[in-house]
């Protein structure tokens, strides 16, 4: 515990130091395995959800969109 009254005697000079320290109420000590434990489930969630992705955006390859179906009647001059 640093609180307290401190001396520091140079020569016949006195001085004093008063140490006031309080500690936060709701703090949480983290330490080097909470903080990795944390990096390391942001990795794979973050690699859960690239994957997720790719999975739903990889499911409309076969669709074409509005506009190319218009694109190919135009084309051939039926969409007039």
């Amino acid at each position: 515990d640093p609180r307290g009254l401190y001396t520091c005697k140079i020569g016949d000079n006195e001085y004093f130091l008063q140490v006031h320290y309080r500690m936060c109420q709701n703090c949480i000590e983290v330490d080097a395995p909470t903080i990795s434990g944390i990096v390391i489930a942001d990795v794979i969630a973050t690699v859960f959800l690239a994957v997720a992705v790719y999975c739903i955006t990889g499911q409309d390859k076969g669709r074409m969109s509005r506009g190319e179906g218009r694109a190919l009647l135009a084309a051939r001059g039926w969409g007039q």
